[in-house]
């Protein structure tokens, strides 16, 4: 994506990470880290910080892999601004965190699309879905939904309980609206972000 970006064209911005580990309940403290160093994310309402992927394992710390990556999910007209992040490093929760240089990925339409968290008002899944199948009524798309397992993140601070959620029979337009807009609110605790993913297994992970 070589040409300048409209000012509403929302896409990801990869980062490569050098590092060790992470908490696994990264969210709170990475949103942090972050705002700290871009003062305006927190009031940029198309922002999202996507979960950082680390081993699969048990306990609080999580080994992140050579491939691991940050990706914000922001109007790509603020990848200039992104340039101050490049060679920085972060403390996320006690960990360190380098970043490489800022890369654009641009949003594709995808007929099934996968959330690993979307925030809910409480643990009750039938009111879960009733939400989602309201909030996606209100913006007029379409498709199924499948709600995954229960979960909570927010450490240090409250906690936020959430649901894993797939998403298919999407119209291209509806997918690309959904990526954009996500659902529900936390956007920068990496909640409601959904990419495209090819197999309802990964709803239950």
């Amino acid at each position: 994506m070589d040409t300048p970006a409209d000012d509403d064209t929302v896409g990801d911005v990869a980062f490569a990470l050098e590092g060790t580990s992470l908490p696994r309940d990264h969210a709170v403290p990475l949103a942090q880290a972050l705002c700290a160093r871009l003062a305006w994310l927190a009031a940029l309402p198309a922002a999202g910080i996507h979960p950082v992927k680390v081993v699969p394992g048990h306990g609080a710390w999580g080994l992140l892999s050579q491939r691991a990556r940050l990706l914000l999910r922001l109007p790509l007209a603020r990848l200039p601004a992104l340039a101050a992040l490049s060679g920085c490093s972060l403390d996320v929760g006690g960990c360190a965190l380098r970043l490489g240089a800022p890369r654009p990925r641009e949003l594709l339409a995808h007929s099934t699309l996968y959330a690993p968290f979307v925030a809910a008002e409480d643990a009750d899944e039938a009111l879960f879905m009733q939400a989602v199948a309201r909030e996606m009524q209100a913006m007029q798309i379409g498709g199924h939904s499948v709600c995954g397992r229960r979960q909570r993140i927010g450490a240090p601070g409250p906690a936020i309980t959430g649901f894993s959620l797939m998403l298919h029979g999407l119209a291209p337009a509806d997918s690309l609206r959904l990526q954009r807009s996500g659902l529900g609110p936390h956007r920068l605790f990496g909640c409601g972000i959904f990419v495209p993913h090819r197999s309802a297994a990964a709803v239950g992970a």
